[in-house]
């Protein structure tokens, strides 16, 4: 009994541990997007929450360039919504929802089709749309502490 509660310890630690990436550095920015990258798994909603100049946008824009996207990758903030193409092929959608008055103006640029597409969207500001979310949506929190920057994914 104390055997398995030592090990349900030690998985919820190393689950917690295994979500968990800090970033010291920027030189350390390309190893943390293919550390993120990893542990996406099959999702391919995720919700970027935290606060202005946290990091959200300088890190999408490096896992968006670890997945092979070659232009120029920009933030969202005027038009809401930039489509990358990786050197796949594939999709990928970089939102910026900090602009949206209310929930209708996501239903208004089509957010609910790309949420449900398949391809990968990176959402920042999410907390203005939560309820278009996937249920399976991917939250990552970005928190900064003495410069440094901790990604946890939930």
């Amino acid at each position: 009994m104390i055997l398995n509660r030592l090990c349900n310890i030690f998985t919820a630690l190393n689950d917690t541990i295994m979500k968990t990436i800090t970033i010291g550095q920027l030189s350390e920015l390309p190893d943390a997007a293919k550390s993120f990258i990893a542990k996406m798994n099959q999702h391919s909603v995720f919700a970027f929450y935290g606060e202005m100049g946290a990091g959200k946008t300088t890190f999408i824009k490096e896992i968006c360039r670890q997945l092979g996207v070659d232009e120029n990758i920009t933030s969202p903030s005027f038009a809401l919504v930039n489509e990358y193409i990786s050197n796949d092929g594939e999709a990928i959608y970089h939102f910026d929802c900090y602009r949206l008055k209310n929930i209708e103006e996501a239903f208004d640029i089509g957010a609910e089709e790309y949420f449900y597409s398949g391809n990968l969207c990176f959402i920042e500001w999410p907390e203005r749309i939560e309820d278009l979310l996937p249920a399976e949506t991917v939250e990552v929190y970005i928190t900064v502490n003495n410069n440094k920057r901790t990604v946890t994914l939930k």
